[in-house]
């Protein structure tokens, strides 16, 4: 497994990290693997060589930070790993039918010194290696954010700090708040970002590259889209549960450009030897501002397609053919 800095940082993580999500409790998501099931792919994935570990408080309402620190403590020398963990939605089960009370999400000073204190006691570690914001809280002035952010470093309770998605000027108008007052500033972006989903080449990846910014793209299989076996039919007729019930899947790709960029990538999957997940994996790994990909993987042989994409060389005319034909998507994940 390679290791690249993240971004300016002095932080060593391998260039895939695993997403946590898929770990966690069925009772949040019906696709999310229980503790026994999980178990063999995190160990399977520390034995791949990824050190780098990705989860947030609201997965499975917890439960998936649980299980993240458990497991880092069972296969992992804690200094050597990187636990990335974020906040921003509230800590339920059910968020269709549960109410969250006052000053339980968002990014308000005092809801990120509870979430930072709910997190480490989770997690069962006295630090987080990156603290990210899930999201962009228009409620909340972004000094207040950014200074609370900037003190729970200096407290040594986070190392270094992440956004996700948003507007570039959003992510720009926080970073410049930090730099203005000397406050710590976000070492990394993890956004939506794929070979279906190509909308943040326009203003935040440039924006990351000129700033030495770590680029994390979440959903690097557009949620399973790219792994080559969705079709039109999938919400009565899937073949996996998550190909069934993923709504934001059939609503984000299923349009005909988006089915034309998968028959691409088979083609030259197949002709390469290797699955369309390697693929679309080392496509993403090819782009400039790129730095780790959040993998998802829900059963072993997912990871081997992801580890192997990290050998994978493409030319410039296979990286060309495989963008041919993209047509511009409406912006999807910033809320």
């Amino acid at each position: 497994m390679q290791t690249i800095r993240l971004g300016r940082t002095g932080l060593v993580v391998s260039r895939l990290a695993l997403g946590m999500m898929t770990y966690g409790t069925p009772k949040w998501r019906p696709w999310v693997l229980d503790e026994a099931a999980s178990r063999p792919l995190v160990r399977k994935a520390v034995e791949l060589g990824i050190n780098f570990f990705d989860t947030a408080d609201m997965y499975s309402a917890g439960e998936s930070e649980l299980l993240t620190g458990r497991f880092v403590r069972e296969f992992c020398r804690r200094e050597e790993v990187v636990i990335a963990t974020k906040l921003f939605f509230p800590v339920v089960m059910d968020p269709k039918t549960a109410k969250p009370g006052p000053n339980t999400q968002g990014l308000g000073r005092k809801r990120i010194f509870h979430a930072v204190d709910d997190s480490l006691r989770r997690l069962g570690t006295d630090y987080i290696d990156l603290y990210q914001i899930h999201r962009f809280d228009p409620q909340v002035p972004v000094e207040e954010t950014m200074e609370a952010l900037h003190e729970v470093v200096k407290a040594g309770k986070v190392r270094h700090l992440g956004a996700s998605s948003m507007w570039a000027w959003q992510f720009a108008k926080m970073q410049d708040a930090a730099r203005r007052h000397g406050w710590t500033p976000f070492a990394s972006m993890q956004n939506h970002y794929n070979l279906a989903y190509r909308e943040e080449e326009r203003e935040m990846l440039p924006l990351c590259r000129d700033q030495g910014v770590a680029v994390l793209p979440w959903s690097p299989l557009a949620r399973g889209f790219l792994a080559g076996n969705r079709t039109a039919a999938d919400k009565t007729a899937g073949v996996t549960s998550r190909a069934a019930t993923d709504d934001l899947a059939q609503n984000y790709y299923y349009r005909a450009s988006d089915f034309a960029t998968v028959d691409r990538l088979k083609a030259m999957a197949a002709d390469k030897g290797v699955s369309p997940a390697t693929l679309a994996y080392a496509w993403l790994l090819h782009q400039p501002a790129v730095t780790a990909p959040i993998v998802g993987a829900s059963k072993l042989p997912q990871l081997d397609d992801a580890a192997a994409a990290v050998e994978l060389r493409l030319s410039a005319d296979e990286l060309k053919a495989l963008g041919e034909g993209y047509e511009p998507h409406p912006v999807l994940g910033h809320a």
